[in-house]
């Protein structure tokens, strides 16, 4: 191959050509999910490639895949919501393959989905629980917002600077965390 190197490049520059990228949608820079959140998700089926809104079953098995990779990604962060959701998802799928339900009941119920895990949250979350950290900690804490509150308040209060892959540092947050929970067995 390294005999036709030289002459395969000639051919290359000669004869080949690719044109500048064109812009297909305006919705370029954002996920499957986000465009279903932010327009809705007959605008998100719309800016599918035609191969795939042309089929019902494909465009709901590219959602799926979709939604279904987000929570993967995400589900270290949140191991309980996401765990929760991804219960949803497959509870939804079967219901679809099933034939349960109609294509239109289907799209409302992966919509509704698709927002939640693009959230982190669901409506039944309480609003005093604004970060991503006060979210994962009342999910793992069996739905306890008072002791999520105040662990947070405790992590915020002790956690030292560039604890992260410090043990020590890392074990004055643990440290903290055991003080509000030894109170809790009082």
């Amino acid at each position: 191959m390294k005999a036709y190197e030289a002459d395969m490049r000639h051919l290359i520059d000669n004869y080949i050509q690719a044109e500048d990228p064109r812009q297909i949608s305006p919705f370029g820079d954002l996920s499957l999910i986000e465009l279903i959140v932010k327009s809705g998700i007959a605008d998100a089926i719309n800016a599918m490639p035609g191969g795939i809104k042309g089929s019902k079953q494909a465009v709901a098995e590219t959602i799926e895949n979709n939604v279904r990779q987000k929570i993967i990604k995400d589900h270290l962060t949140d191991p309980a919501f996401f765990e929760e959701m991804s219960t949803l998802l497959s509870a939804v799928i079967k219901e679809r393959k099933d034939n349960a339900i109609s294509y239109e009941e289907y799209l409302k119920k992966i919509a509704d989905l698709a927002s939640k895990v693009q959230a982190g949250k669901t409506s039944a979350t309480p609003d005093s629980l604004k970060t991503p950290a006060q979210r994962a900690l009342y999910n793992n804490l069996n739905k306890n917002e008072e002791l999520a509150l105040d662990i947070h308040r405790k992590i915020l209060e002790v956690m030292p600077d560039g604890w992260r892959g410090n043990e020590p540092r890392e074990n004055m947050i643990k440290a903290g965390i055991y003080d509000i929970l030894k109170t809790l067995t009082k």
